[in-house]
């Protein structure tokens, strides 16, 4: 129960200071994201909502995040060896 209230305040904390700076925020997010993801106005709630639950999780529960994030990582990887691989034995 504990977890979840810390979670809960670091999610309405973090929310509310993203939304607050959101013009830094989406142009720092507008650096790093193709253009499919940019951070045009109307998924502007979407993109605040994702980052306080990515902070708040990440506050509450840093462990699994890192994990989740290398096994992400790796399968990327793998993924991308194998699509490599495929397109080197496809015919030209």
């Amino acid at each position: 129960m504990t977890l979840l209230l810390i979670w809960l305040i670091a999610l309405v904390l973090i929310g509310y200071f993203v939304n607050s700076r959101w013009e830094s925020v989406s142009a720092g997010l507008d650096k790093m994201l193709p253009a499919a993801l940019k951070t045009h106005g109307d998924n502007r709630w979407l993109w605040v909502a994702a980052l306080a639950i990515l902070g708040a999780t990440t506050l509450v529960r840093p462990v699994d995040i890192l994990l989740v994030g290398i096994l992400l990582g790796i399968i990327g990887l793998v993924v991308y060896k194998l699509i490599n691989w495929a397109s080197s034995k496809a015919p030209h």
